[in-house]
């Protein structure tokens, strides 16, 4: 009934098969990744950064209406762009994970767990190029993500998860090879059900609409059953899941995950 629309970002540098992984990694997001210690202190050093980035960007007013700056993109997408070689690396996962100290170790293999996933939900798939758009401001979505809690019932952090999944919080505007249209990927039939006569394109209403499935499926008091009715696929569901308890876990998360790009 609904699809994902292309969601995953391609590693910042390709793997050349036969080459020891380490080597593989060097270079990518200006991390040390010479060493599974290497890499983790990266990991640990960035997550510092990009705190105090995001707290600088906070400032004059939370959450913020104005893009993020520059270094808030940067220390995100280093960021990112290790949690996809992590991803693309489970035995090097499986060397850094235990070296990070504390909520660093569980928000990055929360990220790791939905990287997994999520290649796994796309193994196959024909890569097509992407339509993509700016996104609305970081404080108006999250104004729509209250509405439809407040409304519905249903965790802002799952809304926003499902809308990172989807289409990068609005970056990505193609249709799905399915034809799941807008920000929350609506198949056209399943939004007159539940799009109450809005405009499948519109964040607002796209939101609604998402917190409306989800309620009519059994949340908040069953979020799994709800999300397959999203998307039928288990891996899905552990993906969304796990950036959900992500983002309701660590209060930088959501910020930090607004500016990765597809």
């Amino acid at each position: 009934m609904h699809e994902m629309g292309g969601c995953l970002r391609k590693p910042c540098a390709a793997s050349v098969a036969g080459m020891i992984v380490a080597l593989a990694l060097i270079g990518c997001g200006g991390a040390d990744a010479s060493s599974p210690q290497g890499f983790a202190g990266r990991l640990a050093e960035n997550d510092s950064e990009l705190r105090s980035a995001i707290d600088a960007w906070r400032a004059p007013g939370d959450p913020p209406s104005s893009a993020p700056p520059a270094d808030v993109v940067d220390r995100a997408a280093e960021l990112q762009d290790m949690v996809d070689r992590l991803g693309d690396h489970p035995s090097l996962a499986a060397r850094v994970l235990p070296r990070l100290s504390g909520a660093l170790r569980g928000e990055v293999n929360r990220l790791y767990r939905a990287r997994r996933a999520l290649l796994r939900l796309s193994a196959g798939s024909r890569h097509k190029k992407l339509k993509l758009a700016q996104r609305p401001a970081l404080a108006d979505l999250v104004a729509f993500y209250g509405e439809a809690e407040r409304r519905f019932g249903i965790g802002a952090n799952y809304l926003a998860a499902i809308h990172l999944v989807e289409t990068k919080f609005g970056r990505v505007a193609s249709n799905s090879v399915a034809g799941a249209q807008g920000p929350m990927q609506f198949i056209p039939s399943t939004w007159e059900i539940y799009g109450h006569g809005g405009d499948i394109r519109d964040p607002h209403d796209a939101i609604l609409a998402a917190a409306r499935l989800l309620r009519a499926n059994g949340a908040p008091q069953r979020y799994g059953p709800a999300l397959r009715a999203y998307n039928p696929s288990g891996l899905y569901v552990d993906a969304v899941t796990r950036y959900a308890r992500e983002i309701a876990a660590n209060p930088y998360a959501l910020y930090y995950l607004y500016t990765w790009e597809p």
